[in-house]
């Protein structure tokens, strides 16, 4: 089983959302802050007279545990649709999950997702 992380501008959130049709089960997501090699935007403060460009920019990172023989096609899937070929569209991190329990239904591994 693997966990897929994905870190996207927020704006590209809708166009990962698809990955239902891939009968993905579910998938967390959450705001963030954080610095990379993305080039920040200035930001207007107060009435607009002030700009500023923030230290750390925002993003959304999405979690989704898969089976290992759906990985390949997620991630291809997700590079096709999001890509732009710039360094600041973002980053996908793959993990081995060892164990997964269901804690309700009490399944384990791959039915547990």
């Amino acid at each position: 089983m693997k966990r897929i992380d994905l870190i996207i501008p927020h704006e590209r959130f809708h166009e990962v959302s698809e990955l239902r049709y891939h009968k993905v089960g579910g998938l967390t997501w959450y705001d963030v802050k954080g610095r990379g090699r993305a080039k920040n935007e200035p930001v207007a403060i107060g009435r607009g007279v002030m700009r500023y460009i923030p230290e750390f920019g925002s993003r959304t990172k999405i979690e989704v545990l898969v089976p290992d023989p759906a990985a390949k096609s997620i991630i291809d899937d997700v590079l096709k649709h999001v890509s732009t070929g710039s360094a600041s569209v973002g980053k996908i991190f793959v993990y081995d999950v060892a164990e997964a329990y269901d804690i309700g239904s009490k399944q384990t591994r791959d039915n547990a997702i």
